[in-house]
């Protein structure tokens, strides 16, 4: 390597931040302020409630020690519901329904302890009321003030580091561009240096100049320039990262080691560590875990209640069918579901006995011939589609998710999995009775490609963004979405 020759730039270039002569204010410690600011906020907004109404209250003492205990609560309870992350501080929202939440549930603890202890009935409920109204109110306040004032110190770059890329190649602007189009990154890029001969470097790499080699960052780390060097170098070029290593290791500043090329095309993905080793999560099973015990517990008892109240519907809807047409009354037809898995789907049957289809299966369209009169109310209606409440309970369905398609079905003359190539990711979740995209008007015939893209993207958003919250709402807008059917025949 030429480490020797300090490259000097065909043209002057000026640094990309000017270069303070030390560290600025860490962002840590104007996060501590926050934590006091906000933890005197409740506390002192309970000693002034306690004072104002000294005669009302009786003991000052005891109404103190609440005061102190749910102060302490509130603390841990922010620490704990991340109100105090990085990303909380400088986004408002985000920061307001944290300290919110850790304010309820600091309540909720003092009421649970009130009761364990007995002494729930000698607090007075007025104080405890407002002083959950003013601590709230004191709070969302002095979020606002904090969240101002570190945005005010953030564009000065008070908290940045001043972080040096070395590497100039493909990696080096990638990763510069990378910090340049996240701003809530508390960085300040200095420049980029590279041990490559001078004809063959730019003055300049991202709107970041290339300022020198690794003797020329060096001298800057040495005059108290740079805080931090980031090492964007290809992982292939494993000698060439040791002998650089081996020089900045001997500086007291950070060194990291910006990812491979190919990572950046993974960089919302989290890094978690296995052992000794950090590996990156590419793609887990959605609502897994937690999450997948609550919506199982979810299906069931909403598949049970349902059932009961639907029961007389579905005794009528029986009777109908019998007497209108021979055959059965139920229709198992297969669909794929989980992890792409067969399994038979249960519908009141809608069709003539004998233009029933298990294989090549032709999706209904209106006026179509084949669907009997009672079957043509029950579809409109979605009747038809009740008695999938026992694949629910059977673990095959779930109330909420995509709806389920037989394999051989098309979407102008073409298979689904043809016209989306990623189609199959529908099958990480188990279909649903109901899902995001038929409340939202994509339901029935999937005549064209491009309804089945559409279909195909909601169901995705559904995925990627599950919560109890989410299944209730879709669940409410299905039963409007029944009484004023849409694309339904």
């Amino acid at each position: 390597m030429n480490s020797q020759n300090p490259i000097t730039p065909a043209r002057p270039v000026a640094p990309a931040a000017p270069l303070r002569a030390g560290p600025g204010i860490p962002l840590d410690v104007a996060i501590i302020i926050v934590r006091l600011l906000e933890f005197a906020a409740v506390g002192l907004t309970g000693l002034w409630l306690i004072s104002a109404a000294p005669n009302e209250l009786g003991s000052e003492e005891f109404y103190t020690r609440i005061t102190l205990i749910a102060s302490l609560a509130f603390a841990v309870l922010a620490e704990s519901m991340g109100s105090y992350d990085i990303e909380a501080q400088f986004s408002l929202r985000l920061g307001w329904r944290r300290v919110l939440m850790a304010w309820a549930a600091a309540a909720m603890f003092l009421i649970a302890m009130g009761f364990l202890l007995k002494v729930s009935q000698d607090v007075s409920r007025a104080w405890s009321i407002s002083w959950f109204v003013t601590g709230g109110a004191a709070l969302l306040g002095t979020r606002i003030i904090t969240t101002m004032w570190v945005r005010r110190l953030k564009q000065r770059g008070t908290f940045n580091e001043r972080v040096a890329i070395f590497g100039a190649g493909p990696q080096g602007v990638r990763f510069a561009e990378y910090v340049q189009s996240h701003d809530r990154l508390t960085i300040t890029l200095v420049g980029i240096f590279d041990d490559r001969r001078p004809d063959r470097l730019p003055d300049e790499a991202a709107g970041v100049p290339v300022l020198g080699n690794l003797t020329t960052l060096i001298g800057m780390i040495r005059d108290g320039l740079i805080d931090q060097v980031v090492v964007a170098l290809p992982w292939a070029a494993e000698r060439r990262l040791q002998d650089v290593m081996a020089r900045l290791v001997l500086t007291p500043v950070k060194v990291r080691l910006a990812p491979d090329l190919v990572s950046f095309t993974f960089a919302q993905r989290p890094v978690v560590i296995l052992g000794d080793v950090p590996v990156m999560t590419l793609f887990e099973r959605p609502i897994s875990g937690l999450s997948g015990i609550a919506k199982a517990l979810e299906d069931k008892i909403l598949a049970v209640l349902i059932l009961i109240a639907a029961a007389p519907v579905m005794l009528l809807a029986a009777i109908a069918i019998k007497l209108d047409s021979p055959g059965p009354i139920l229709f198992r037809q297969p669909r794929e579901g989980f992890n792409n898995s067969t399994f038979h789907c249960f519908k009141f049957r809608t069709m003539y006995h004998g233009q029933l289809e298990y294989k090549n299966i032709h999706q209904a369209s209106r006026d179509d011939p084949r669907v009997t009169r009672v079957g043509r109310f029950l579809r409109r209606s979605s009747i038809d589609e009740l008695p999938q409440l026992f694949n629910v309970l059977l673990g095959d369905m779930s109330l909420v998710g995509p709806r389920p398609h037989a394999a051989s079905t098309r979407a102008g003359g073409r298979l689904f999995s043809d016209v989306v190539q990623s189609y199959a990711a529908r099958h990480k979740v188990k279909p649903g009775i109901t899902g995001w995209a038929q409340v939202c008007g994509w339901r029935g015939e999937t005549d064209t490609e491009d309804k089945l893209v559409k279909r195909f993207e909601h169901d995705l958003y559904y995925i990627e963004n599950w919560s109890i919250w989410l299944d209730l709402y879709i669940l409410i807008r299905t039963v409007g979405a029944v009484l004023l059917p849409r694309n339904a025949f």
